[in-house]
Protein backbone atom coordinates (compact mmCIF):
# COMPACT_ATOMS: atom_id res chain seq x y z
CA UNK A 1 0.00 0.00 0.00
CA UNK A 2 1.76 3.61 -1.17
CA UNK A 3 1.70 6.23 1.03
CA UNK A 4 -1.48 7.87 -0.36
CA UNK A 5 -3.58 4.99 0.35
CA UNK A 6 -5.95 3.94 3.08
CA UNK A 7 -7.19 0.51 3.39
CA UNK A 8 -10.16 -1.40 4.31
CA UNK A 9 -12.06 -0.19 8.07
CA UNK A 10 -10.26 3.19 7.62
CA UNK A 11 -13.63 5.77 9.33
CA UNK A 12 -14.92 7.91 7.22
CA UNK A 13 -17.83 9.81 9.42
CA UNK A 14 -20.74 8.71 10.47
CA UNK A 15 -19.47 5.16 11.28
CA UNK A 16 -18.84 5.05 7.77
CA UNK A 17 -15.75 2.81 6.90
CA UNK A 18 -14.05 2.15 3.93
CA UNK A 19 -15.05 -1.59 2.98
CA UNK A 20 -13.34 -3.84 2.60
CA UNK A 21 -11.78 -5.19 -0.36
CA UNK A 22 -11.41 -1.53 -1.50
CA UNK A 23 -8.80 1.19 -0.77
CA UNK A 24 -9.37 4.82 -0.32
CA UNK A 25 -6.64 7.26 -2.35
CA UNK A 26 -6.17 10.49 -0.60
CA UNK A 27 -6.89 11.90 2.61
CA UNK A 28 -10.86 12.37 3.52
CA UNK A 29 -11.90 15.33 1.74
CA UNK A 30 -13.81 17.55 4.37
CA UNK A 31 -15.44 21.15 4.09
CA UNK A 32 -18.46 23.39 5.12
CA UNK A 33 -20.91 23.52 3.17
CA UNK A 34 -22.70 27.25 2.26
CA UNK A 35 -25.12 26.52 4.61
CA UNK A 36 -23.04 26.20 7.82
CA UNK A 37 -21.11 28.89 6.46
CA UNK A 38 -23.75 31.43 6.07
CA UNK A 39 -25.47 30.23 9.38
CA UNK A 40 -22.20 31.35 11.06
CA UNK A 41 -20.68 34.62 9.05
CA UNK A 42 -22.97 37.06 10.81
CA UNK A 43 -20.77 35.92 14.06
CA UNK A 44 -18.10 36.15 12.45
CA UNK A 45 -18.67 39.37 10.71
CA UNK A 46 -18.96 40.68 14.37
CA UNK A 47 -15.50 39.06 15.61
CA UNK A 48 -13.86 40.70 12.68
CA UNK A 49 -15.78 44.28 13.46
CA UNK A 50 -14.83 43.93 17.10
CA UNK A 51 -11.21 43.12 16.51
CA UNK A 52 -10.81 46.19 13.90
CA UNK A 53 -12.05 48.47 16.50
CA UNK A 54 -9.70 47.33 18.86
CA UNK A 55 -6.62 47.79 16.64
CA UNK A 56 -8.08 51.48 15.92
CA UNK A 57 -7.82 52.29 19.30
CA UNK A 58 -4.54 50.98 19.91
CA UNK A 59 -3.27 52.84 17.46
CA UNK A 60 -4.86 56.26 18.48
CA UNK A 61 -3.34 55.55 22.01
CA UNK A 62 -0.15 54.72 20.68
CA UNK A 63 -0.28 57.91 18.65
CA UNK A 64 -1.62 60.31 21.46
CA UNK A 65 1.72 58.95 23.23
CA UNK A 66 3.72 60.48 20.02
CA UNK A 67 4.85 57.31 18.87
CA UNK A 68 4.46 56.14 15.08
CA UNK A 69 2.14 53.82 14.09
CA UNK A 70 3.68 51.45 11.45
CA UNK A 71 1.62 51.52 7.90
CA UNK A 72 -0.17 47.90 7.32
CA UNK A 73 1.56 45.72 4.79
CA UNK A 74 -0.17 43.85 2.08
CA UNK A 75 0.97 40.42 2.76
CA UNK A 76 0.63 37.38 -0.07
CA UNK A 77 -1.15 34.22 1.71
CA UNK A 78 0.96 31.42 1.44
CA UNK A 79 -0.64 28.12 2.42
CA UNK A 80 -1.18 27.20 4.70
CA UNK A 81 -3.67 30.00 5.98
CA UNK A 82 -5.90 30.35 9.22
CA UNK A 83 -8.92 29.14 9.49
CA UNK A 84 -11.84 31.14 8.48
CA UNK A 85 -13.69 31.19 11.74
CA UNK A 86 -10.30 31.45 13.90
CA UNK A 87 -11.46 34.44 15.37
CA UNK A 88 -14.70 32.50 17.08
CA UNK A 89 -14.20 30.49 20.32
CA UNK A 90 -15.70 27.34 18.36
CA UNK A 91 -14.81 27.45 14.77
CA UNK A 92 -17.68 25.38 13.20
CA UNK A 93 -16.80 21.67 12.31
CA UNK A 94 -16.77 20.44 8.56
CA UNK A 95 -20.38 19.24 7.73
CA UNK A 96 -19.69 17.64 4.47
CA UNK A 97 -17.26 14.22 3.63
CA UNK A 98 -16.52 12.89 0.24
CA UNK A 99 -14.51 9.69 0.09
CA UNK A 100 -12.48 8.87 -2.81
CA UNK A 101 -12.30 5.02 -3.64
CA UNK A 102 -10.59 2.42 -6.07
CA UNK A 103 -12.98 -1.07 -5.91
CA UNK A 104 -9.73 -3.79 -5.88
CA UNK A 105 -11.85 -6.82 -4.93
CA UNK A 106 -14.94 -8.32 -6.33
CA UNK A 107 -17.55 -5.19 -7.11
CA UNK A 108 -20.88 -6.79 -6.45
CA UNK A 109 -19.54 -7.88 -2.94
CA UNK A 110 -17.53 -4.40 -2.15
CA UNK A 111 -20.79 -2.41 -3.51
CA UNK A 112 -22.82 -4.22 -1.37
CA UNK A 113 -20.73 -3.60 1.76
CA UNK A 114 -20.96 -0.15 1.67
CA UNK A 115 -24.83 -0.56 0.79
CA UNK A 116 -24.85 -2.29 4.07
CA UNK A 117 -23.40 0.58 6.19
CA UNK A 118 -25.41 2.97 4.68
CA UNK A 119 -28.19 1.21 5.80
CA UNK A 120 -27.34 0.97 9.31
CA UNK A 121 -25.72 4.78 9.25
CA UNK A 122 -29.76 5.98 8.40
CA UNK A 123 -31.92 2.84 9.97
CA UNK A 124 -34.96 3.65 8.39
CA UNK A 125 -33.90 4.23 4.89
CA UNK A 126 -34.78 0.81 3.78
CA UNK A 127 -31.64 0.33 1.22
CA UNK A 128 -32.12 -2.87 -0.98
CA UNK A 129 -28.79 -4.62 -0.70
CA UNK A 130 -29.32 -7.83 -3.00
CA UNK A 131 -30.58 -6.47 -6.35
CA UNK A 132 -27.84 -3.74 -8.13
CA UNK A 133 -30.30 -2.87 -10.67
CA UNK A 134 -31.63 -0.78 -8.17
CA UNK A 135 -28.90 1.71 -8.32
CA UNK A 136 -26.84 1.16 -11.47
CA UNK A 137 -28.17 1.54 -15.05
CA UNK A 138 -26.72 -1.63 -17.61
CA UNK A 139 -26.43 -2.03 -21.34
CA UNK A 140 -26.42 -5.97 -22.02
CA UNK A 141 -26.36 -6.89 -18.35
CA UNK A 142 -23.23 -4.68 -18.20
CA UNK A 143 -22.85 -1.77 -15.81
CA UNK A 144 -22.56 1.23 -17.05
CA UNK A 145 -22.67 3.43 -13.20
CA UNK A 146 -24.23 3.28 -10.10
CA UNK A 147 -25.58 5.66 -8.19
CA UNK A 148 -27.75 5.91 -4.58
CA UNK A 149 -28.38 9.22 -3.23
CA UNK A 150 -30.86 9.10 -0.27
CA UNK A 151 -31.85 11.01 2.39
CA UNK A 152 -32.53 10.35 6.66
CA UNK A 153 -32.13 10.67 10.41
CA UNK A 154 -28.76 8.56 11.78
CA UNK A 155 -29.28 6.69 15.56
CA UNK A 156 -28.78 10.35 16.90
CA UNK A 157 -31.24 12.22 15.13
CA UNK A 158 -29.44 13.98 12.33
CA UNK A 159 -30.38 14.93 9.10
CA UNK A 160 -28.08 13.31 6.83
CA UNK A 161 -27.70 13.08 2.88
CA UNK A 162 -25.75 10.05 1.54
CA UNK A 163 -24.84 10.02 -2.71
CA UNK A 164 -23.00 6.58 -3.60
CA UNK A 165 -21.52 6.86 -6.81
CA UNK A 166 -19.73 4.17 -8.82
CA UNK A 167 -18.13 4.08 -12.16
CA UNK A 168 -16.30 0.83 -14.05
CA UNK A 169 -15.05 2.77 -16.50
CA UNK A 170 -15.88 3.91 -20.30
CA UNK A 171 -17.99 0.92 -21.19
CA UNK A 172 -17.59 1.58 -25.13
CA UNK A 173 -13.84 2.10 -25.26
CA UNK A 174 -13.36 -0.07 -22.68
CA UNK A 175 -10.95 2.16 -20.43
CA UNK A 176 -11.09 3.67 -16.86
CA UNK A 177 -10.12 6.57 -15.48
CA UNK A 178 -6.15 8.08 -15.08
CA UNK A 179 -4.61 6.04 -12.12
CA UNK A 180 -7.96 3.68 -11.35
CA UNK A 181 -5.77 0.73 -12.68
CA UNK A 182 -8.75 -0.55 -14.68
CA UNK A 183 -10.69 -1.08 -11.23
CA UNK A 184 -13.80 0.18 -10.38
CA UNK A 185 -14.04 4.07 -9.13
CA UNK A 186 -16.51 4.83 -5.94
CA UNK A 187 -17.02 8.25 -4.55
CA UNK A 188 -19.05 8.44 -0.80
CA UNK A 189 -20.39 12.05 -0.18
CA UNK A 190 -21.85 12.31 3.09
CA UNK A 191 -23.61 16.14 4.06
CA UNK A 192 -25.49 17.11 7.23
CA UNK A 193 -28.52 18.84 6.03
CA UNK A 194 -30.52 19.55 9.29
CA UNK A 195 -30.20 23.13 10.85
CA UNK A 196 -26.36 23.82 10.77
CA UNK A 197 -26.03 25.00 14.28
CA UNK A 198 -27.66 21.98 15.89
CA UNK A 199 -25.16 19.63 14.11
CA UNK A 200 -22.44 21.37 15.77
CA UNK A 201 -24.09 21.49 19.27
CA UNK A 202 -22.82 17.39 19.74
CA UNK A 203 -20.21 15.70 17.92
CA UNK A 204 -21.49 12.82 15.55
CA UNK A 205 -21.60 9.39 16.65
CA UNK A 206 -18.73 7.21 15.11
CA UNK A 207 -19.95 3.62 15.29
CA UNK A 208 -22.65 1.73 13.42
CA UNK A 209 -25.25 -0.93 14.47
CA UNK A 210 -27.08 -3.64 13.44
CA UNK A 211 -25.35 -3.65 10.17
CA UNK A 212 -26.96 -6.18 7.28
CA UNK A 213 -25.52 -9.60 6.23
CA UNK A 214 -24.73 -9.20 2.75
CA UNK A 215 -24.07 -13.30 2.05
CA UNK A 216 -27.40 -13.25 0.17
CA UNK A 217 -27.30 -14.14 -3.39
CA UNK A 218 -27.48 -10.71 -5.71
CA UNK A 219 -30.92 -11.05 -7.90
CA UNK A 220 -29.96 -8.37 -10.59
CA UNK A 221 -27.31 -10.71 -12.16
CA UNK A 222 -25.68 -7.83 -13.59
CA UNK A 223 -21.87 -7.91 -14.87
CA UNK A 224 -18.91 -5.27 -14.13
CA UNK A 225 -17.10 -4.72 -17.42
CA UNK A 226 -13.66 -5.51 -17.84
CA UNK A 227 -11.51 -2.52 -18.68
CA UNK A 228 -8.38 -2.86 -21.01
CA UNK A 229 -6.14 -0.17 -19.88
CA UNK A 230 -6.63 3.48 -18.06
CA UNK A 231 -6.75 6.91 -19.94
CA UNK A 232 -3.56 8.91 -20.18
CA UNK A 233 -2.82 10.82 -17.30
CA UNK A 234 -3.08 13.66 -20.13
CA UNK A 235 -6.81 12.75 -20.61
CA UNK A 236 -9.05 15.64 -20.39
CA UNK A 237 -10.54 15.40 -16.64
CA UNK A 238 -13.19 17.38 -14.73
CA UNK A 239 -14.84 19.53 -17.20
CA UNK A 240 -12.01 19.88 -19.47
CA UNK A 241 -9.14 20.57 -16.82
CA UNK A 242 -6.10 18.51 -17.71
CA UNK A 243 -3.41 17.60 -14.92
CA UNK A 244 -0.28 20.10 -14.72
CA UNK A 245 3.04 18.50 -15.01
CA UNK A 246 3.99 18.88 -11.94
CA UNK A 247 1.25 17.09 -10.91
CA UNK A 248 0.47 13.56 -10.01
CA UNK A 249 -2.89 12.12 -10.28
CA UNK A 250 -3.54 9.89 -8.21
CA UNK A 251 -7.44 8.53 -8.68
CA UNK A 252 -9.88 10.22 -10.61
CA UNK A 253 -13.62 9.54 -12.59
CA UNK A 254 -16.04 9.95 -14.79
CA UNK A 255 -18.97 9.84 -13.49
CA UNK A 256 -19.41 11.74 -11.15
CA UNK A 257 -16.51 14.14 -12.53
CA UNK A 258 -13.65 14.27 -9.99
CA UNK A 259 -9.93 13.83 -9.75
CA UNK A 260 -6.93 14.13 -7.06
CA UNK A 261 -3.98 14.80 -7.37
CA UNK A 262 -0.57 15.27 -4.99
CA UNK A 263 2.45 17.84 -5.53
CA UNK A 264 5.79 17.94 -4.12
CA UNK A 265 5.09 21.59 -2.83
CA UNK A 266 1.92 23.45 -0.97
CA UNK A 267 1.39 26.00 -3.34
CA UNK A 268 1.38 24.11 -6.34
CA UNK A 269 -1.47 21.98 -4.88
CA UNK A 270 -3.18 25.13 -3.81
CA UNK A 271 -3.24 27.55 -7.23
CA UNK A 272 -4.69 23.83 -9.41
CA UNK A 273 -7.61 24.55 -7.14
CA UNK A 274 -7.79 28.09 -7.43
CA UNK A 275 -7.02 27.96 -11.01
CA UNK A 276 -10.06 25.21 -11.62
CA UNK A 277 -12.68 26.89 -9.56
CA UNK A 278 -11.68 30.41 -11.44
CA UNK A 279 -11.86 28.63 -14.62
CA UNK A 280 -14.94 27.25 -14.62
CA UNK A 281 -16.72 30.72 -13.00
CA UNK A 282 -18.21 32.87 -15.36
CA UNK A 283 -16.74 36.04 -13.81
CA UNK A 284 -14.04 34.48 -12.52
CA UNK A 285 -15.39 35.00 -9.14
CA UNK A 286 -15.61 31.79 -5.96
CA UNK A 287 -15.48 31.64 -2.26
CA UNK A 288 -12.72 30.25 -0.11
CA UNK A 289 -13.19 28.73 3.45
CA UNK A 290 -10.38 27.08 5.17
CA UNK A 291 -10.40 24.53 8.16
CA UNK A 292 -8.05 23.81 10.46
CA UNK A 293 -9.03 19.65 11.42
CA UNK A 294 -7.31 17.57 13.81
CA UNK A 295 -4.05 17.54 11.75
CA UNK A 296 -4.98 18.88 8.34
CA UNK A 297 -5.64 21.80 6.80
CA UNK A 298 -8.13 21.46 4.13
CA UNK A 299 -8.60 24.95 1.72
CA UNK A 300 -12.02 24.86 -0.25
CA UNK A 301 -12.48 27.14 -3.34
CA UNK A 302 -16.55 26.84 -4.78
CA UNK A 303 -18.31 28.75 -7.92
CA UNK A 304 -21.19 28.31 -9.63
CA UNK A 305 -20.52 27.75 -12.97
CA UNK A 306 -22.89 28.28 -16.21
CA UNK A 307 -25.96 26.47 -16.18
CA UNK A 308 -25.80 26.08 -12.54
CA UNK A 309 -22.99 23.38 -12.04
CA UNK A 310 -20.73 23.31 -9.07
CA UNK A 311 -17.01 23.26 -9.00
CA UNK A 312 -15.42 22.67 -6.33
CA UNK A 313 -11.90 22.48 -5.12
CA UNK A 314 -10.04 21.44 -2.00
CA UNK A 315 -6.57 21.96 -1.26
CA UNK A 316 -5.85 19.58 2.11
CA UNK A 317 -2.08 19.97 3.45
CA UNK A 318 -1.62 16.94 5.51
CA UNK A 319 0.94 14.90 7.52
CA UNK A 320 1.06 13.07 4.30
CA UNK A 321 1.83 15.09 1.34
CA UNK A 322 0.08 18.13 -0.68
CA UNK A 323 -3.80 16.89 -2.00
CA UNK A 324 -5.81 18.52 -4.16
CA UNK A 325 -9.02 17.38 -5.16
CA UNK A 326 -11.32 18.72 -7.89
CA UNK A 327 -15.22 17.75 -8.14
CA UNK A 328 -17.61 19.09 -10.84
CA UNK A 329 -21.56 18.90 -10.46
CA UNK A 330 -23.54 19.23 -12.72
CA UNK A 331 -26.96 20.98 -11.82
CA UNK A 332 -30.05 19.15 -10.66
CA UNK A 333 -32.34 18.60 -13.34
Amino acid sequence: MSEHESGPESPITYGLQVPRGATQLGPLVRYRSPALIAAYKPELDAAVANKEAEARVKAEEKLRQGETVPTPTVTVDTPPSNDTFKLLDDSPRPDSTISLMRVDGKPTVVVRRMLAQINAALPNSNIVLNDLSTYCTSIERRITSCRLDVRGLTKDDRDVRVVLAVDPGNYTTRTSAPSALTRPVMTLTVEYIGEPRKGQLTKESNSLDNVPDTGSPELSGLIWPKMDEDAPATSRLVNGWTAPADATIILSGFRPKFAIVTTPRAAEGDIIAQEFVRTNSPKGAFTKDIVEDLNEVSTTYTTTATGGAVARATYVLSARGNYTALFYTPAPN
